[in-house]
């Protein structure tokens, strides 16, 4: 049977403390659809988890578009005119959550766990996104290795959000669920936040 993970709000209620959702995250990772819906139309749930992301960042609202598909997602990952409020936000969230963390584990089962769930990100999504690049009939290893990043960046941050039990409403277990939906957050970029 495999094992199934969701940083949806019932599936982190139902988890007791901070070790064994972190364990559950690591295991389930190879499960999740990553950029399975990478170029398809934004659904609503992904424009409603988007909005709740940035509104977690607080970064106030922005127009949700999605990328039209991997070349568009890489001229916006590459753009020199991204918003950086974006990754100071996230950073300060990150900084925030070291050391919540901290206070929930000792700070070697902090670092420990968190590993292995960069572990078993780093060994499933670049195959993921080369994957999901060959099927758009798209062979750029670079650009799988970009969006391989963004996943397993994901990964540590949900897991960060994890240790420090801050809850499904936090940004960074928002950011998973986009992932979790098949897509990847772009940024960012000409007064819009971009999905592919």
């Amino acid at each position: 049977m495999t094992e199934t993970f969701s940083l949806r709000p019932a599936a982190v209620a139902s988890l007791a403390g901070a070790a064994e959702p972190l364990a559950r995250l690591a295991r389930a990772i190879a499960h999740v659809p990553w950029f399975a819906a990478a170029g398809e139309r934004l659904t609503d749930a992904d424009k409603g988890e988007a909005e709740a992301y940035l509104a977690a960042l607080d970064l106030g609202s922005a127009e949700i578009a999605g990328a039209a598909g991997w070349f568009a997602a890489k001229a916006i990952a590459a753009s020199p005119e991204w918003d950086p409020r974006w990754w100071e936000a996230e950073e300060t969230l990150r900084h925030a959550l070291l050391r919540e963390a901290g206070a929930v584990l000792p700070a070697g089962a902090v670092l420990s766990a968190i590993t292995r769930v960069t572990d078993s990100a780093s060994d499933v999504v670049l195959g993921a996104a080369s994957t999901a690049l060959a099927r758009a009939g798209i062979a750029d290893a670079a650009l799988a290795r970009v969006a391989a990043g963004a996943a397993t960046q994901a990964c540590y941050q949900a897991a960060l959000a994890l240790a420090a039990n801050a809850g499904p409403r936090h940004a960074f277990a928002i950011k998973f669920r986009l992932f979790e939906a098949g897509r990847w957050p772009l940024g960012l970029l000409g007064g819009a936040f971009h999905l592919l």
